[in-house]
């Protein structure tokens, strides 16, 4: 993990953000979310938001963006349904149907792409599965007789969790898993943690230092590592400091926030010393005894305990140990 000698902002000249657990849970705005990314692009930072939720064209998901205070258009939403679209329209011959299990998040990107979204499998060259709230069995069975009979399947994302106020609820990946249950098939997946999706915004928009922002270690901040980009992880979505102090190496974030706020602060640097780990005043033991201050934001402890958990010198038995007395469980 890094640290800052000043805010974020300051070191980046754009921001690749996730939507869901970072911008908002559900229909729900995270507190603070927009202030801060207003507050970035007031100092001159692009802002690109990069989701694997298919179920909204990026005009839509623009369009709900000003709900929450924030400004955006089309051109800055990049969501896994425009990436499977395209990739999907370079192999298949012009006009060719498509077999979509989702929504017209997924269908109008295929039908601008020159592709022809169906709903029956009958006569299908490709079948492409992506969330949205009307996926149910009719769909899946649809799927399940184009699969058996050879079509190729792509997927927006395998996402297995969708965050929301009442908790983590069935994403894409869970409807996969269905399928791929009933048809003993394995999908190609476009979305996050490819790196596509991140290099793609970042060309969008003429980014050369970008820092990608989310809330999953699976997908955005694997997806990071993988496009060579930083990343900073969020506390308001899906993953939970316990997943940060197992994470591997290919899901390990640069940097640590509460919530997008942490983009307009500086960040300790976690350090190993012979006794366990220090980062600003806050210092745990290989034995998972914590002390001193934690920061600002409270996350010191925890950046600490990651660089010793990281470097295998806090074992896992003792995770727990060290969330709780931090606080953070």
């Amino acid at each position: 993990m890094q640290g800052s000698a000043g805010p974020l902002v300051d070191h980046y000249d754009a921001l690749l953000v996730d939507l869901d657990g970072v911008v908002h849970l559900g229909d729900q705005p995270i507190r603070g979310a927009a202030d801060a990314l207003e507050a970035a692009r007031s100092r001159d930072l692009k802002v690109a938001f990069v989701t694997n939720n298919a179920s909204r064209t990026p005009a839509d998901v623009a369009g709900s963006l000003a709900g929450y205070g924030l400004t955006a258009t089309a051109g800055d939403v990049v969501t896994s349904s425009v990436v499977a679209a395209r990739l999907l329209a370079q192999r298949l011959p012009a006009g060719a149907a498509v077999l979509v299990v989702g929504g017209d998040g997924l269908r109008d990107p295929l039908a601008a792409a020159g592709l022809t979204p169906v709903a029956k499998a009958e006569g299908a060259a490709a079948v492409v599965q992506g969330w949205a709230p009307e996926v149910g069995w009719a769909q899946l069975a649809e799927a399940a007789v184009a699969l058996r009979a050879g079509c190729p399947w792509v997927a927006t994302n395998l996402d297995r969790t969708l965050p929301s106020p009442r908790g983590p609820l069935p994403g894409n990946g869970s409807m996969v898993a269905a399928l791929v249950s009933a048809s003993g098939r394995e999908p190609e997946s476009v979305g996050k943690p490819k790196p596509a999706m991140f290099t793609g915004a970042a060309a969008t928009i003429g980014a050369e230092r970008p820092l990608v922002v989310g809330d999953r270690l699976d997908t955005d901040i694997a997806g990071a590592r993988a496009a060579g980009y930083p990343s900073l992880a969020v506390l308001t979505g899906v993953s939970s400091p316990r997943d940060l102090l197992a994470a591997g190496p290919d899901e390990r974030p640069d940097y640590l926030g509460r919530d997008l706020g942490a983009l307009h602060t500086r960040h300790a640097v976690p350090s190993l010393d012979p006794d366990g780990a220090r980062c600003g005043g806050a210092k745990v033991s290989g034995a998972g005894e914590v002390g001193g201050e934690y920061g600002d934001d409270g996350l010191d402890g925890l950046r600490a305990a990651c660089a010793l958990a990281w470097a295998g010198q806090l074992s896992p038995e003792l995770h727990d140990t060290v969330i709780k007395a931090l606080n953070l469980d």
